[in-house]
């Protein structure tokens, strides 16, 4: 089966066949309410049109879901894997804290799986932040050149993507949607549709999760990204259970507060990575 499309575009376009049988992340309205209320939360210190862009952000922060369109084979094979991390997959190994293709051949040669298969997403969420990184620098470099700004928008807002993916405990399992019985079938098959689609069914509004959030420093990125990630993995029993209770379906002032929990924690890691690149900019080194 192949794996989860990313974050919510789902019922469209699964009943329009143009994602197959790939399962889906948040759907599109829950990426943009992430950008929109990080964004409404950046320091002042941010450049206004960063601040100020939450649509924009909001609008680029779907694209790694419009990049799986099963027209375009070539970039939906190579975007399958930067969407999640099945974390038992990795049998407790730390990943490679350098790049992807260290950590490829590590999943290939060591634990003898496909590395897109278990999944990439710190690597993707990485190298995304570093392409803002070098954005803002440009734009520290060079404000006036109104091409810069646009392409911090983009970077921003695909970083967004994936950093709200990191927040969908499912995203983070192999287990991401249904539990495997011993007759081969699955159990709770559909739970991954109806927690991508809960915010938006259940208006779950960027007012909302913005409310209280503040950008904080990170000292270590890297580290930081593979917390971030573990900590939300905690969390994929909770999903289970609350979908075993019917309370997705039907939701509850429980079901609510947890899935609001989880918007909330994907606007926080948002805010501090957009914020966190801002502040390395000011001290990145010239490219040549």
């Amino acid at each position: 089966m192949k794996r989860r499309v990313g974050v919510w575009l789902a019922t469209a376009l699964i009943s329009s066949g143009l994602l197959g049988s790939w399962a889906i992340g948040w759907w599109s309205g829950g990426h943009e309410t992430i950008a929109e209320a990080a964004a409404a939360r950046l320091p002042d210190d941010v450049p206004a049109f960063f601040r100020n862009g939450g649509k924009h952000l909001a609008h680029f922060a779907v694209d790694p879901d419009r990049w799986k369109n099963r027209d375009t084979p070539f970039l939906r094979a190579e975007e399958e894997g930067n969407h999640y991390l099945d974390m038992e997959d990795l049998e407790g190994r730390p990943l490679p804290a350098t790049h992807r293709f260290d950590a490829m051949k590590m999943i290939y040669t060591e634990l003898k799986k496909d590395p897109n298969k278990v999944g990439l997403l710190p690597y993707a969420i990485m190298e995304n932040y570093e392409k803002l990184v070098v954005a803002f620098a440009d734009y520290r470099k060079n404000p006036t050149n109104s091409s810069i700004p646009m392409k911090c928008l983009v970077h921003g807002g695909v970083l967004c993507h994936y950093t709200g993916d990191a927040a969908m405990p499912l995203h983070t399992t192999r287990d991401y949607d249904g539990r495997r019985q011993a007759d081969g079938s699955f159990r709770q098959k559909g739970i991954h549709a109806k927690i991508d689609g809960f915010p938006e069914k259940n208006k779950i509004t960027a007012e909302e999760v913005c409310r209280g959030l503040e950008a904080k420093k990170i000292d270590d990125v890297w580290a930081y990204v593979n917390k971030f990630i573990a900590e939300s993995h905690t969390h994929v029993a909770k999903c289970y259970e609350f979908d075993a209770a019917g309370a997705f379906d039907k939701p509850t002032a429980e079901s609510r507060a947890f899935i609001l929990a989880r918007v909330r924690a994907g606007a926080q890691f948002t805010l501090d990575l957009w914020y966190n690149a801002w502040l390395q900019s000011a001290t990145l080194r010239g490219a040549w």
